[in-house]
């Protein structure tokens, strides 16, 4: 690629190379400094010299942010098409977006996007009149004036009188909730503050349920918080007063709790987890002023939820005795497993039910894509629902009195549609086509099933222009996932058309450590059988290869938090495989992920490095922070993280791209890109995703000898 002639002000960072003939620009990385930090682990030292990134509170962090960033905006700067890649984005990112209406009380609310506004509004109007007579209920993009306090959740009473709703600022996991009188929309008493992993919900027109941890010690982004609690807020009473309904026993933390009401106001149903997967279950009769919890499930070794109540007649989803999940039945007086009868038994597919205007909707995963089956409160299977085609639909759900219900249909080539569905006819119609300035016709997807080092068949899909040519030569990103029971279904992403239009390659491995396959695909890839889920990944890669879709020099993987580990993981294990990787918000160090936040809660997928010798050794094998070895020649590598990222530290990039700079061989950039204000993922503002991605693909198109688009 022929040399690039920058600016003046970016020639402190960027110089020329011509050693290097795909991109001939060499950059001077900032001085990272390294200390003496050792920690012992069963008689191993591990030394730790980028252990002062950790704090996130700390000028010299900052220092530290700001100059990687200025190096690598300087290099993404000097990209000839990165201006391009971003105004093609916004051209297709530009059109109108609704969502499926819902009724509450006297109004109908849908949210919608008019093209490039940085967060949804929501609208509404009176059941009576139609959606052209909607007015504005609620917008966040006058939360800030960037975009980046988002809305994070709303729930309505039972009569749409009143709405608590949760807001996010700056992308944190800490929300503060407000009380709004919906039909003034004028707030009602103090918002409530310090507010994580938690919904609400409401007690009739009282109060509501939601929980949170104690505020830690130390920074509130990356102090530990394992002691989750559900609380009680009675309106018109101060937060500081409300009600511990369950959690903070020191003898028992659980790192996450909920509660939710029934539909009839009459059980309150908490579910207690010490980590990602299995929770203790207990139900409560809010009918009767001095009732006990009583236990539904009362240890942790699988999964279970009320979906719905007849009565006092529970609907439980669950996988015990079920690793696909099935529907059990049983009365609220006596609701242990003893009692339990199926309803709706389990299949050969993996279930994931919902429910509304009296019905039950059975949606299963075959292969990844979706098949949904209606049953009425008998458990009599009525119709298998006619689907618009092969992908992925969600909804399904409403209020038992709904006349009407919404669900949506994708796939990676159909933009996400929403359809209208007669629940007694089994009848649906376009309710909202978007218009993307995208041929679908012009491009194809297939499923393929390739073959895994253990011999293990992996379902993958791959997108492209119809007519490619296999000739080793395509551009290709190939995106996984891996874990915590996690399914990658078929999902049509805007941002992804902008990759494909310019001759791009789109895979997604079904890796083993998701759910695609049920509670045993999930455990086939966790703690000492993680490594199966690189190997997956690996040999998704070695396919496109060897069905000459692409090249090692043509190949990219992404993947972002636990996606972020596989990323770092294959780039350090097989380095030769791929010319770029981008690992996004990833679980990078994983002697220490379970210090911060709430990691402690992944151990079911990974365990610790305190659990034992064995398991100390198997992490320290494949954290990849720690196997980034001197002299090895890595691929091109854009970490991206979020400074407010409070669920997977920006501590992992960090520390992981100091060491990879420190000890990378050949002339491959390593770069990281730290969003200001912004998180995990949830709630960033469309600007903000846009230049994401038009850094994203400019990075990898050029790092792949691109010279133009």
């Amino acid at each position: 690629m022929k040399p690039i002639i920058l600016p003046i002000a970016a020639m402190a960072l960027l110089s020329s190379c011509k050693d290097n003939p795909k991109n001939e620009i060499a950059l001077t990385y900032p001085e990272t400094k390294q200390v003496d930090t050792v920690d012992s682990y069963f008689d191993t030292d591990v030394k730790d010299p980028y252990r002062w990134l950790e704090d996130d509170r700390s000028d010299e962090t900052g220092d530290w942010v700001k100059a990687q960033n200025d190096l690598t905006f300087g290099y993404l700067e000097n990209i000839p098409y990165r201006s391009f890649l971003k105004e093609r984005l916004s051209e297709v990112w530009n059109y109108e977006k609704i969502g499926a209406p819902f009724k509450r009380g006297e109004y109908t609310y849908f949210s919608k996007n008019d093209g490039l506004q940085n967060q949804y509004v929501y609208y509404r109007y009176k059941n009576e009149e139609s959606p052209e007579d909607a007015e504005v209920f609620l917008d966040p993009n006058t939360f800030s004036e960037d975009g980046t306090t988002s809305l994070a959740g709303m729930s309505f009473t039972e009569d749409g009188k009143l709405l608590a709703y949760s807001i996010s600022e700056g992308g944190s996991d800490w929300r503060k909730i407000i009380i709004l009188d919906a039909e003034t929309k004028t707030q009602k008493g103090d918002t409530l503050v310090d507010v994580k992993f938690s919904g609400v919900s409401w007690k009739a027109n009282e109060g509501f349920f939601y929980s949170s941890y104690d505020k830690p010690e130390g920074s509130e982004l990356s102090a530990k918080t394992d002691q989750h609690k559900l609380y009680y807020h009675q309106l018109g009473t101060s937060q500081a007063d409300d009600v511990l309904i369950y959690g903070g026993t020191e003898d028992e933390k659980h790192r996450y709790v909920s509660g939710s009401v029934t539909e009839d106001n009459h059980y309150l149903i908490v579910s207690a987890s010490k980590s990602t997967s299995g929770n203790r279950l207990m139900i409560k009769d809010l009918t009767q002023s001095d009732s006990e919890f009583v236990d539904i499930l009362d240890n942790y070794d699988n999964d279970a939820y009320v979906i719905e109540n007849d009565g006092d007649k529970l609907f439980i989803v669950t996988d015990k005795d079920a690793p696909n999940k099935k529907i059990v039945s049983v009365n609220a007086s006596a609701p242990k497993p003893d009692n339990w009868e199926d309803f709706i038994p389990e299949t050969e597919h993996v279930l994931s039910p919902s429910t509304g205007a009296g019905f039950f909707f059975a949606k299963y995963m075959v292969d990844a894509i979706s098949q949904v089956k209606q049953y009425d409160y008998d458990g009599n299977l009525l119709r298998e629902v006619e689907l618009p085609g092969v992908g992925s639909v969600g909804g399904f759900g409403g209020k038992k009195d709904s006349e009407a219900l919404y669900f949506s249909f994708t796939n990676y080539t159909t933009p996400g549609t929403i359809y209208k569905f007669n629940p007694e006819s089994g009848q649906s119609k376009i309710y909202v086509k978007p218009d993307v300035d995208f041929d679908t016709e012009a491009y194809e997807s297939k499923q393929v099933f390739y073959t895994s080092k253990d011999g293990t068949e992996i379902p993958m899909i791959i997108t492209h222009k119809k007519g490619l040519k296999l000739n080793g030569e395509n551009p290709t990103m190939l995106y996984g996932y891996g874990g915590f029971n996690i399914s990658l279904t078929p999902s049509f992403s805007t941002a992804n058309t902008v990759w494909l239009e310019n001759g791009g390659v789109y895979a997604v491995a079904n890796l083993r450590g998701g759910g695609e396959y049920g509670k045993e695909w999930h455990n086939a890839g966790i703690k000492t059988k993680k490594q199966n889920v690189f190997d997956d990944f690996i040999a998704a890669a070695e396919y496109l290869i060897d069905e000459n879709y692409t090249s090692s020099k043509k190949l990219a993987i992404r993947g972002g938090s636990n996606g972020g580990l596989l990323v770092g993981a294959t780039m350090t294990q097989r380095p030769d495989l791929i010319q770029v990787a981008l690992p996004a918000v990833g679980v990078l160090d994983m002697l220490r992920y379970h210090t911060f936040t709430s990691g402690a809660g992944w151990a079911y997928d990974y365990g610790t490095s305190e659990d034992d010798s064995e398991m100390f050794e198997y992490l320290k094998g494949y954290s990849p922070l720690h196997n980034i070895n001197e002299g090895t020649a890595y691929p091109a590598t854009l970490v991206t993280t979020g400074d407010h990222d409070d669920r997977v530290v920006p501590a992992h990039s960090f520390k992981f791209a100091a060491e990879l700079q420190s000890k990378q061989s050949g002339n491959n950039p390593t770069l990281i890109r730290i969003e200001t204000d912004a998180g995990h993922g949830a709630g960033k503002p469309t600007s903000k995703i846009i230049q994401e991605y038009a850094d994203i693909f400019a990075f990898t198109f050029y790092n792949m000898g691109y010279e133009s688009l």
